[in-house]
């Protein structure tokens, strides 16, 4: 059976997704096949795993740090929030069902057989599995039942260990706050401390890791710095109001606009851009925000119709069908896609009592949805630029043409099935498109293509660069390990963990 360490956090967003995969990183690179596991991930930021189950985007990046392909083992509670008091429950990669928060707090008793099946089946393949918590141990109003921190690390006898943000201040009431709050045998299993974000001098840091360590009796086992310049998948939107509204520079030609939903998800389509030394991605939210923009991308989204109401309502709608009719480049992926279309409707009451919403009007298509989501790897040829592409399907909806159109995508394999299906619509121009498969930009040879035309248009040369950004998340892996391994004492973290080095051995 393999060991196990988790990693919990004082609230959330102090960064224990990236300190997961950086130790992912670093026991891969000592010998042990590792994998990451979180049982109950709440994001909109989802990836599909080969055998079609949808899973937290953390976790699908912290198993391609631990070199390992994705199961829904790693992630088998995603809760997709559809409103601010319901969540899509994802168990096993497949939607159970929809319920409110205080639904899923009495299902959760039901839940951890769900979470604790996933962790046996990873447990007899791995020698460690790195855990992550889910927001803070300490609060108090959720910790019946408790499935995701300290809950589960009793339930499986895991040791832990507490990272706190030092960016957002008061790092210290933070640890000492949370240790406050947890019973005697929570207090046991906590064996230390991180410090994540660290930024200035150390040494003024020492009167406050003096006083911590005395006040717990826990040792501070790291200052991690603040970690820039590694791109990687975040979790979900919180990070665009966090980081400002995407990369810029004076040196930067192709101005990408992405309209900034309030219900986005799986933004990530657009990561491999930040990559891209001419490239600046804008998030914005307010019409004459779209001005200077060579191409327009709507993105995912967790409840379309909600949030194409949004679109008609500040204004958006009629900015992004002004500037296509001025000749600009509108695309949309998956929910953006269906906003392209005449309209939307939801029969079943998928995603909101409303029937039916019209759409942008820019490509004739209509969209039903349905009560089956799709969720499919998939192989693609594009019909825009014949690049080839990988990505993956997540979507409830099913979208017609009601007029000839071409399609965008030509879908050769399905899962591990071989098929000849047409995906999406491009209009005559190429310069309005829209289609299903997420992560159609991380496929270096369609991103190259696409980015071209942009610079062809604009009078600039063709880039023969060709950004590998697969290979580019492999450094940033390794150099996240790297600075990790530089700050924290790896060995007393294998120690108190109960793991043993094998390459030091």
């Amino acid at each position: 059976m393999a060991k196990s360490i988790m990693f919990q956090g004082t609230g959330s967003s102090v960064g224990k997704s990236l300190l997961v995969a950086g130790f992912c990183r670093i026991l891969k690179e000592d010998g042990f096949r590792v994998a990451p596991f979180k049982s109950q991930n709440m994001a909109l930021n989802s990836f599909v795993t080969k055998s079609g189950g949808e899973i937290g985007r953390a976790q699908a990046t912290q198993a391609e740090a631990a070199g390992i392909e994705p199961t829904v083992d790693m992630n088998p509670i995603l809760l997709k929030p559809t409103s601010d008091k319901g969540s899509q429950v994802i168990i096993h990669g497949r939607v159970y069902d929809n319920m409110s928060a205080s639904e899923y707090h009495v299902f959760k008793k039901e839940a951890v057989r769900f979470v604790l099946e996933s962790y046996k089946r990873l447990s007899e393949e791995y020698d460690v599995i790195v855990i992550e918590g889910a927001g803070s141990p300490a609060e108090i109003n959720l910790r019946e039942n408790d499935i995701a921190n300290m809950g589960l690390a009793e339930l499986i006898d895991c040791p832990v260990f507490l990272i706190g943000d030092i960016d957002r201040g008061g790092v210290f009431a933070s640890l000492i706050g949370t240790m406050e709050l947890l019973s005697d045998s929570e207090k046991e299993r906590v064996k230390g401390f991180l410090i994540n974000k660290f930024r200035g001098d150390k040494d003024l840091l020492k009167s406050g890791l003096k006083y911590l360590e005395e006040r717990t009796n826990k040792p501070i086992l790291a200052v991690v710095p603040y970690i820039k310049d590694i791109i990687l998948p975040d979790e979900d939107g919180v990070v665009l109001e966090e980081k400002g509204q995407g990369s810029r520079g004076k040196d930067r030609q192709i101005n990408i606009t992405v309209i900034k939903l309030p219900r986005i998800s799986n933004f990530t389509d657009l990561d491999a851009f930040k990559h891209e030394p001419d490239v600046s991605i804008r998030y914005i939210c307010e019409p004459h925000e779209l001005s200077n923009s060579d191409a327009v991308i709507i993105p995912g989204s967790k409840n379309t119709i909600e949030d194409l109401q949004w679109l008609w309502d500040r204004g958006i709608a009629e900015a992004i069908i002004g500037y296509a009719k001025r000749g600009g480049m509108v695309i949309g992926i998956c929910g953006g896609y269906q906003m392209l279309g005449l309209k939307i409707s939801d029969p079943y009451k998928v995603e909101t009592d409303k029937g039916e919403i019209k759409g942008l009007g820019l490509l004739p298509v209509e969209t039903v949805l349905e009560k089956e989501k799709i969720t499919e790897q998939v192989e693609a040829l594009s019909l825009i630029n014949s690049a080839k592409v990988h990505g993956y399907e997540i979507h409830m909806g099913r979208t017609r043409c009601v007029q000839d159109i071409n399609p965008a995508f030509k879908i050769v394999k399905r899962g591990s099935e071989d098929i000849n299906q047409n995906d999406g619509a491009v209009s005559k121009d190429s310069k309005i498109w829209g289609a299903y498969i997420h992560g159609l930009f991380d496929s270096d040879e369609f991103r190259q293509a696409f980015l071209n035309a942009v610079r062809v248009k604009k009078g600039f040369a063709i880039s023969k660069q060709n950004n590998s950004f697969n290979e580019l998340k492999e450094d940033a892996f390794n150099r996240l390990g790297a600075i990790i391994r530089d700050s924290v004492d790896i060995g007393l973290i294998y120690e108190l963990g109960g793991i043993y080095n094998r390459v030091s051995s």
